[in-house]
């Protein structure tokens, strides 16, 4: 199963740009969606409820300018809910997410049943983020629509699978949605999921350099100057394994190699810590996350331009690539 062709029409890379935790905004959204590739955000960026109603809602008006200017729909936005039990706040965003009936919604940090029923009964496809073989087998039983597989190497939370064996794996009893999360630094890449028998891929860090995330300018700096071996994988700052950058670690007065013990995740602790700027808020604030395709962020371009040039790199990839293998399907249905 690809994606829909009423979705996957309007995509020219099959990509999505990741939802990250104070990074991803309206204008990085409506940029992703206008370039041709699925522009997705965390709820829990929204200081509000009446905020990411707010958000939709702008989002919503600009994907409709975005279709008359230039007479084709954009590639879809996608809300991400954070399904962790103590997210105080689910059920509020769940249902303006409804209420203004989105396409697509992504379920991180948890099992996806406590929003799959109203989501599929709105005609909303369902991708749940999945770290094992294990979790994909419940979000399948649970009926979602795919699944986004957090392998080693990506930025935030990640996972620890490999990700050549980890599709591969899930592909024995799944014909669904599959999106590899994890490693994305260029077109070459996205070309090797398509091949590997991915249907999308994400790419989060090369998009947090771009003008239009939310990140500090130090922040995107910090990208540019760092590589692969200046992320550290660690539970300190979220209680989930997070890869980290370390001169960020550094700048804020930390010993990587000797961090503080992280207790239970808790969602709604660490989203008024942010908003409040409380000294705790440091870990989000201060201390910066990035995948091991940092080595692969050279500058700071907009989305448009980024999205080109990875177009660009995906298409030389495909065109030299060994035939067959799986995905590729959904490039280039409406875009030049």
């Amino acid at each position: 199963m690809a994606l829909p062709a009423a979705l996957g029409g309007r995509l020219r890379l099959p990509l999505i740009a990741a939802p990250m935790f104070l990074v991803s905004g309206p204008a990085l959204v409506t940029a992703a969606c206008r370039a041709g590739v699925i522009g997705s955000f965390p709820t829990a960026n929204c200081r509000t409820v009446e905020e990411l109603d707010r958000w939709l809602l702008d989002m919503g008006e600009a994907q409709a300018r975005a279709a008359d200017e230039t007479g084709r729909a954009p590639a879809p936005l996608c809300p991400n809910l954070i399904v962790h039990r103590s997210n105080p706040r689910l059920a509020e965003d769940l249902a303006v997410v409804l209420r203004h009936r989105v396409e697509l919604v992504i379920t991180s940090v948890g099992s996806p049943e406590p929003v799959l029923g109203p989501l599929k009964e709105a005609g909303c496809l369902v991708l749940a983020d999945v770290a094992s073989v294990r979790h994909a087998e419940r979000a399948v039983a649970a009926g979602v629509d795919g699944l986004v597989l957090l392998t080693a190497g990506a930025g935030g939370q990640t996972g620890w699978a490999n990700p050549f064996a980890f599709v591969r794996a899930v592909r024995t009893f799944w014909d669904g949605i599959l999106v590899m999360a994890g490693g994305m630094a260029d077109g070459h890449a996205v070309a090797a999921a398509c091949r590997l028998g991915c249907d999308l891929a994400y790419m989060g860090t090369k998009f947090i350099a771009t003008r239009e995330s939310m990140a500090k300018n130090a922040y995107k700096e910090m990208l540019v100057g760092s590589r692969l071996d200046d992320v550290l994988l660690t539970r300190a700052f979220t209680g989930l394994e997070t890869n980290m950058l370390r001169p960020s670690i550094v700048a804020a007065g930390l010993d990587p190699e000797d961090l503080p013990r992280r207790g239970a995740i808790d969602i709604a602790k660490d989203i008024n810590a942010a908003e409040r700027d409380r000294p705790d808020a440091r870990r989000w604030k201060d201390i910066w996350s990035a995948g091991h395709s940092v080595s692969g962020v050279t500058d700071t371009p907009s989305v448009a331009a980024l999205v080109e040039r990875t177009a660009a790199e995906f298409a030389a990839a495909m065109a030299t690539g060994p035939a067959g293998g799986g995905g590729g399907g959904l490039v280039d249905r409406q875009h030049p």
